[in-house]
Formats: C-alpha cells, sequence, structure tokens
C-alpha cells in the first residue's frame, strides 16, 4: 500500500508554520488542569484589526465548585466579543475554562474572572462574558460581566448592552430554555 503524503496547510491569506509553532494544538495527548489555570489562555494575531466583528463561543458544559459546600455547579458560558489586535485560540479558552473544574468560587466570581482574564489577554475592543448557571435550590443565576477600550464606540456598546442587559438577551431566548 502507498503511504499518504502529507501536506502542510498553508495558502497566500492562510497562517503559516511560524504563526502556530507555539499553540498546542495538534498534541498527541491533552493535558487537562487540575486547578484555575489562567495561563493556559493563548492569543493570536487578528489579521483584520481594522474592521469590527463578532466573535461567540459557547461553553454548554462549564463547571466550577461552590466555594462553601464544594458541590459542582453547572452553566452554559458564553463569551461575545469584538476582538482588537489579538483572538483567543479556541483550544486554550477550552482548557481555561475546564480548570474552572474544581475551582470553588460563586458564579458571579467566575463570570468575573473569565471576562478579566480574556481582556488582559486580547484587550478587545468590547468583550461580554454571560453565564446561564442551572438551578440549584430552586434557583438559576444569570450573571453578566463586560469590558471595552476606551473608544467612545465600544464604551457607548459596553453601556447599552449593560443597560438593557436581562436573562436571554444576548444569549438563549428564555422561552426555549424552560
Amino acid at each position: 500500500m502507498a503511504k499518504a503524503k502529507t501536506k502542510s496547510v498553508s495558502t497566500k491569506k492562510g497562517r503559516n508554520a511560524k504563526e502556530l509553532e507555539s499553540f498546542s494544538l495538534g498534541e498527541n495527548e491533552t493535558r487537562y488542569p487540575t486547578t484555575y489555570s489562567p495561563e493556559l489562555l493563548e492569543a493570536f494575531d487578528n489579521k483584520n484589526p481594522a474592521s469590527d466583528a463578532w466573535t461567540t463561543f459557547l461553553c454548554t458544559e462549564f463547571t466550577s465548585l461552590c466555594p462553601k459546600t464544594a458541590q459542582p455547579d453547572f452553566a452554559r458560558i458564553y463569551i461575545n466579543y469584538i476582538a482588537g489586535e489579538k483572538m483567543v485560540e479556541s483550544k486554550s479558552l477550552k482548557l481555561y475554562l475546564f480548570s474552572f473544574r474544581n475551582h470553588g468560587d460563586f458564579h458571579e466570581d467566575c463570570i468575573q474572572k473569565i471576562c478579566n482574564d480574556l481582556a488582559k489577554l486580547m484587550k478587545p475592543k468590547y468583550i461580554e462574558v454571560i453565564g446561564e448557571f442551572t438551578p440549584r435550590g430552586g434557583i438559576s443565576i444569570y450573571p453578566y460581566s463586560s469590558y471595552s477600550n476606551a473608544k467612545k464606540l465600544y464604551k457607548d456598546i459596553k453601556a447599552k448592552r449593560f443597560a438593557e442587559y436581562s436573562p436571554g438577551k444576548y444569549t438563549m431566548d428564555m422561552s426555549k430554555i424552560y
């Protein structure tokens, strides 16, 4: 049988091998963190920093621990952002979010940490992080955090979205959840 040739994927507009060499993508074994690990986050250059485009990530299997009881908490995490010079690499984001699995913190603190860590990493034009935590004790909690750079347009987006925020407004319509 003939051995298949592997080609390096590269186009004039695509990423080159040098740009990708520091990423952990494609490793044979993925090492999952056991503690909160913001150092796992990796960013790459945005090839279109002059353009505005929304990027949304949805993590449907987020877990953390109650700091008081150590019971698991489950949530969907929405991350919506408008990139500046950098964008977050998705596998590193997945591993970072997984690092909350054994992290004992309140829902609001987890969402604020995620927003702060991503804002520090990417310095986006705008970012918001929304948690939709499943009910425990009959109460659902939907924390929201956002950040914008100093430009008026993005400060205005932050102010408007914050003022108009309600559960389901920037995520999934609440009628589709229950």
